[in-house]
């Protein structure tokens, strides 16, 4: 029996049709190894958030930022609000005396010094929050930073890259381009002047569907 072999060129050749067909009726061919198209890598990207407001104060306190005060001494905020109403703050527009300082000051340590408020203490706190309203300052604060996590068009998280101090209440919270969303941010309190009113989380606000507003 006659073997004939073929060249290399001619095997190729002879296989072209072969491949051809494979290749357009999607059939498998022996020996060859298909590639499937990679999915594509889903877009990420970051948006920072616009923190406005959260430095008003309760009417009741008359621009003072009791909730911050009362928590850098240790206290409730009911408890510094009743200790300075026994406070005498000196006429609008002129400095109190070092008697009335005195004075003031021992009404507030007789009703704050049972809660472990030492003089010292007090001073510390009043000094990093003393300011004057009537020239337009406002207390010792620091605005937050963070942005948005988004994917495919979704927010999926958001980093809080500075968290901020000074807030007596939750800052609204908006994203540029996204304005429809509702998010919410929550702030800490603490004896920390440094962290004291800080934004702790971001979270988007879901309703009852589990959808954000």
């Amino acid at each position: 029996m006659k073997v004939t072999r073929l060249s290399a060129p001619t095997l190729l050749a002879a296989s072209a049709p072969v491949l051809m067909l494979a290749l357009l009726t999607g059939s498998p061919v022996s020996g060859l190894t298909q590639r499937r198209p990679s999915s594509p890598v889903p877009e990420t990207s970051r948006v920072p958030v616009v923190f406005s407001g959260g430095y008003e104060t309760d009417p009741r306190d008359r621009g003072r930022p009791v909730v911050l005060i009362a928590a850098a001494l240790g206290v409730p905020g009911e408890v510094f609000r009743t200790a300075f109403r026994h406070v005498r703050p000196a006429p609008a527009g002129q400095e109190p005396d070092p008697e009335q300082v005195r004075r003031n000051k021992d009404a507030l340590l007789n009703a704050l010094g049972r809660y472990g408020v030492t003089n010292e203490r007090l001073d510390a706190v009043s000094n990093y929050y003393r300011y004057n309203g009537r020239r337009g300052e406002r207390w010792r604060h620091r605005d937050a930073a963070a942005y948005a996590n988004i994917r495919d068009g979704k927010v999926t998280g958001f980093t809080i890259t500075d968290p901020g101090a000074g807030y007596c209440s939750a800052p609204t919270v908006t994203l540029p381009g996204r304005e429809h969303l509702t998010l919410h941010a929550t702030v800490a309190f603490g004896i920390d002047l440094e962290k004291n009113g800080s934004i702790t989380t971001l979270r988007l606000v879901e309703t009852e569907n589990g959808r954000s507003r």
